[in-house]
C-alpha cells in the first residue's frame, strides 16, 4: 500500500476548512448598507473580509494585498465594477482572482458584459444569502486548489 503523500491533506473535509480560514474576500460597493450586509453574509465563510467603497479604492486594495475572491458591485461612481474586472483579468498578477458581479440589473446585456469582462460569475441583488455563502465558498476552493497546484508545478522534480 503507497504511504500517504506528506504534502497533500489527509481529511479533506478539515483541510478546507483551514484554507478558506486563511483566504481573503475583497467586497466592493458603493452604498454602505450593502456593503455591511455582505460583509455579515459572508462571515459564514469562516475567512477575512475586507470592504471598498468604490472601483478606485478597490484598485488601491487589489494592489496593496490581492485577495482570494472579489464580490463587485457593477453601478459605482468613479470606476464601475466592469472597469475594475477588466482591470484585474488583464493584470497577469491579479488574472486568476475569481469575480463575482453583483448587481441590480437583471438585463442579459449585463450578464453577457460581464462575462466579457472576465467575471467568474454574476448574482443580483437582492442577494441571497445562501446563494453567496455557498457560491463564495466554491470559488475560493478553487481559488486556493490553484494556488497549491501553482506552487507545487514550480517546485524542482525530485527524482524517483
Amino acid at each position: 500500500m503507497a504511504e500517504p503523500n506528506p504534502g497533500l491533506p489527509t481529511d479533506p473535509s478539515l483541510d478546507a476548512q483551514m484554507d478558506l480560514a486563511s483566504a481573503s474576500i475583497l467586497v466592493v460597493d458603493d452604498h454602505v448598507q450593502n456593503l455591511e450586509l455582505l460583509q455579515a453574509y459572508l462571515e459564514d465563510v469562516g475567512c477575512r473580509v475586507r470592504t471598498a467603497g468604490d472601483g478606485v479604492e478597490a484598485m488601491a486594495e487589489l494592489e496593496l494585498e490581492p485577495p482570494d475572491l472579489l464580490i463587485l458591485d457593477v453601478m459605482m461612481p468613479r470606476m464601475s465594477g466592469f472597469q475594475v474586472c477588466r482591470q484585474l483579468k488583464s493584470n497577469p498578477k491579479t488574472r486568476d482572482i475569481p469575480v463575482v458581479m453583483v448587481t441590480a440589473l437583471s438585463d442579459v446585456g449585463d450578464v453577457e458584459r460581464a462575462v466579457e469582462c472576465g467575471a467568474d460569475d454574476f448574482l443580483t441583488k437582492p442577494v441571497h444569502k445562501l446563494e453567496l455563502v455557498t457560491r463564495a465558498k466554491s470559488l475560493l476552493r478553487y481559488r486556493l486548489l490553484k494556488k497549491q497546484f501553482d506552487a507545487l508545478s514550480r517546485e524542482p522534480r525530485r527524482p524517483g
